[in-house]
């Protein structure tokens, strides 16, 4: 029976996204309280993170039952290749839509609410205004960087998918061109393109990686520039 239609199949999506969102800022939460030295609530926030971990392992279990693999031992090499390769066929999937569909989407409406709202609110508070626009700046800002990111992890997934079939995966290099040379940041795969820059941290388009100030953070994530390791592009044919 096809459940993928009906309100439960909506339901546990819905509850999975949930449980995952709630594991991801409980552990946000686990890191400032570590940071503030309060070691107690830290340990408290990380073990419901946990908890919030199975039970959205439990919703999606229930929404992909082909990958469930109760005793590893019984399947044959057929049968494990075929529950991994679906893990990643959904891994592409989901990375897919971020690149070409939900980033490039953010991105413009950030730009419109920047546009649009700072212009209302700049005639009742100027200094909210600015605010709210640099917020908007930045989101629109990271939208972009992400619309990359993901590209790179469905690329990453659809090669390893390929490998699977005994497909070599293509060869890469780097730039031999640091006015093109891109770089990738080893914490969060941020990817910096020179011809574009990082003009919300004062890096104008054109700026190869190594005339990067050396305090500058990654704008995703704030690691550190010596985070950041040549990035590897498949060789065209």
């Amino acid at each position: 029976m096809d459940l993928s239609n009906s309100n439960t199949h909506k339901n546990l999506e819905a509850a999975f996204g949930g449980e995952s969102m709630a594991n991801r800022k409980y552990l946000f939460f686990a890191d400032v309280a570590k940071k503030l030295g309060m070691t107690d609530l830290s340990k408290l926030f990380k073990d419901t993170a946990n908890q919030e971990t199975e039970h959205a392992f439990a919703h999606f279990r229930l929404l992909h039952p082909e990958l469930v693999a109760d005793d590893p031992a019984k399947l044959t090499e057929e049968e494990k290749k075929k529950i991994i390769s679906r893990c990643l066929e959904l891994a592409i999937e989901g990375e897919t839509y971020e690149y070409t569909t939900m980033y490039p989407e953010f991105a413009s409406q950030a730009k419109t609410d920047r546009d649009e709202s700072a212009a209302t609110e700049f005639k009742e508070q100027e200094k909210e205004s600015k605010e709210h626009a640099a917020i908007f700046r930045k989101a629109a800002s990271n939208f972009g960087f992400l619309t990359s990111i993901e590209n790179h992890h469905a690329d990453r997934y659809t090669e390893a998918l390929k490998g699977l079939d005994g497909v070599s995966p293509s060869p890469k290099a780097t730039s031999d061109d640091p006015s093109n040379r891109k770089w990738i940041c080893k914490v969060c795969s941020m990817i910096y393109d020179p011809t574009v820059g990082d003009p919300d941290s004062g890096i104008a388009a054109g700026t190869a990686f190594e005339d990067i100030p050396e305090d500058w953070n990654c704008p995703i994530c704030g690691a550190s520039k010596k985070s950041f390791v040549p990035y590897e592009e498949a060789i065209a044919a």
